[in-house]
Formats: structure tokens, C-alpha cells, sequence
């Protein structure tokens, strides 16, 4: 719900991965954003701005002297309605010119004027990301403010593994949820979810679990890091990717998680389980895979820890958290 209503400013730069902007578009669209495109001319190689226009069912600006409403300058304009400029995918062009202050063509113009909260996605090739002109003027812009996502790892356009691919689209989405969401109702808290089923080992190869997804416990975590909080997600094994900007601790026992919630008290303002914690689990863990005998198999089973009835038990003496 965060993005409902809000103004995004789209900024789309001339590299192959710039298709992907689309989806992008789209999603923001979906989530209820209005989305104002801005297209650099080498984007126009790539695509054509009606592609966006159909998306966003607005005009996309790619003129460095369009005017806006016939009065206002395209770039003052969409400057100062923006809630939040992002630029996917942001080449290393567009990044040494944000890093040096040139303003040269529309979406750059744009930046110098925007003080809206700047998202940048960088995309290019492996030797070009790890240049270090390219990495002072990340760090710079860094320094500045700037929200730098990714890029990602893996195959790029040129056949080569490596650094310099665009992040997937809900990677760039939750990147942006945070960026707007830092005074919110929940800024400067620190908060604990906890998500997903424990696994009880039997033997090397089979454990006993339950049926949770996780779903609920990460929904919580991603409304939480919209909110403004610092957001530590401690998850049993899930099937799921861990939200943008959220702390991941990785746990598989009712034990595990005990510790790893216990051992944050002191420092979490808010604690949110929903996580399915095993009630009971296997006294002896074999060593070996436990084969297949001629009889039955008889379990016996032990009572795991509490862990609200703990930091509740602690609550007195901290005064935290809230549960």
C-alpha cells in the first residue's frame, strides 16, 4: 500500500537491460504508483517510448526542453512532484554524470533538480562495474544519499559470468517500499519476526516439521521495513527470498530459534512470532539414515522450549519487547 498514490519519476538509460524497465513500470503501475517515465536518448536505441505511454497511460519525456502543460519545464516539473526519482537501469554514463553534476540531458537535469530521494540500479558490463572511476562515483553518490541496488551476479549480455547484472524487478520494488517508507510510523525501531516451520532432526536424512510457508512471517517483516523499522528476519527454512533490506538470520530447530531470539532481546523493540516452532522433538538424533527394520518404529519424543514464556520472563527486567 505504500506506493498507492505516490509519484515516481522512471528514469530509463541506454543499456540492453533496459527492456527490463518495463516490467518494473508495470509493477508500480499495479501497485497503485503514478509513474512518470523519463527516456535518455541512447534508451531510444533499445525502445520506444510508447511502450511506457501504454503502461503508465502517460506521456513519457525524453525532450530536454519539453514543456510540460504547456508553462512548466519538464525537468523542474517532474522534479518537484517526485516522491522518489529511480533510475533502472542506470549505466555507468548516467552514473559518472549524476557523480560529477552534469545535467546534459533531461533525466540528468532532472536529478540535479530532484530532492526527492534518488534509487539507483546499475547495469552494465563486468570490467565497466569494476572499474574504479565507476566505483568512486558509486561510492560518491553513495555518500550523497543515493540508494544503490545491486547490480546482480550471473550471465551478462556479452556471454560472461560476472558482476554488472540488473536485479530482478522485486528486488528494485522493495528497494524503493523502503526508501519511502523511512519516516514511518515505525522509524528507528527495531523489530523481530520470526517466520516459518522448525525441522526436528530424526537422522542425517529426515526431520519432523510442519506445513508452515513462511508467507506470513515475511509479509510482516516487508510491512515492518515499509514502516520505517530495522527489521530482523529469523526463519526456519522456507521455500521464499528474503525481502529486500531485512537482516535474514537462517535457523532450522526450536533450539536454534530459541537462541537467535533470546540473544536479541536486549537490543529489539518489538517482537512479532509467527513462526511455527516444533512443541516437541526427537530425544536421541540418530547418526546414521535409521533403515527399515521387520517391526514398528517407536519415537520417543521430548517438550522444546517456550520461547514466549522465556521473553516473557525477561520482559520485567529489560522492559522490552513488546510482543
Amino acid at each position: 500500500m505504500i506506493l498507492k498514490g505516490k509519484n515516481i519519476v522512471l528514469g530509463v538509460t541506454g543499456g540492453i537491460a533496459c527492456y527490463k524497465a518495463a516490467d518494473l513500470c508495470s509493477k508500480l503501475v499495479q501497485a497503485g504508483a503514478i509513474v512518470d517515465v523519463i527516456m535518455t536518448q541512447a534508451a531510444l536505441a533499445f525502445m520506444t517510448p510508447l511502450t511506457f505511454q501504454t503502461l503508465t497511460k502517460r506521456p513519457v519525456s525524453v525532450d530536454m526542453f519539453q514543456l510540460l502543460r504547456d508553462t512548466d519545464m519538464a525537468h523542474i516539473s517532474l522534479a518537484q512532484r517526485a516522491d522518489v526519482l529511480v533510475i533502472a537501469p542506470a549505466t555507468a554514463n548516467t552514473l559518472a554524470k549524476l557523480a560529477h553534476g552534469l545535467a546534459d540531458n533531461l533525466l540528468t537535469s532532472t536529478a540535479l533538480a530532484c530532492t526527492a530521494p534518488l534509487v539507483l540500479a546499475p547495469a552494465m558490463d563486468t570490467d565497466m562495474w569494476e572499474n574504479p572511476i565507476t566505483q568512486a562515483n558509486i561510492q560518491a553518490l553513495r555518500e550523497r544519499g543515493a540508494v544503490i541496488v545491486g547490480p546482480g551476479y550471473g550471465r551478462l549480455a556479452s556471454g560472461r559470468i560476472g558482476a554488472g547484472r540488473l536485479v530482478a524487478t522485486e528486488e528494485i520494488l522493495g528497494a524503493i517500499r523502503q526508501t519511502l517508507g523511512r519516516k514511518g510510523p515505525l522509524a528507528g525501531a527495531r523489530l523481530v519476526v520470526t517466520a516459518g516451520g522448525t525441522q526436528e532432526p530424526l537422522d542425517p536424512v529426515r526431520h519432523l516439521t510442519n506445513r508452515s510457508s513462511g508467507k506470513m512471517g515475511y509479509a510482516l517483516a516487508e510491512a515492518a521495513r515499509d514502516a520505517g523499522a530495522q527489521v530482523t528476519l529469523i526463519t526456519a527454512p522456507t521455500a521464499l527470498s528474503a525481502p529486500y533490506g531485512v537482516e535474514r538470520v537462517p535457523v532450522r530447530t526450536a533450539a536454534e530459534m530459541e537462541e537467535a531470539v533470546l540473544g536479541r532481546l536486549a537490543e529489539t523493540d518489538i517482537l512479532l512470532m509467527a513462526a511455527a516452532v516444533a512443541d516437541y522433538r526427537p530425544k536421541v538424533t540418530a547418526a546414521q539414515k535409521i533403515k527399515k527394520g521387520e517391526g514398528s518404529l517407536t519415537l520417543e519424543l521430548e517438550k522444546t522450549a517456550d520461547i514466549l514464556a522465556e521473553v516473557a520472563q525477561r520482559r520485567p527486567s529489560a522492559g522490552r519487547p513488546l510482543v
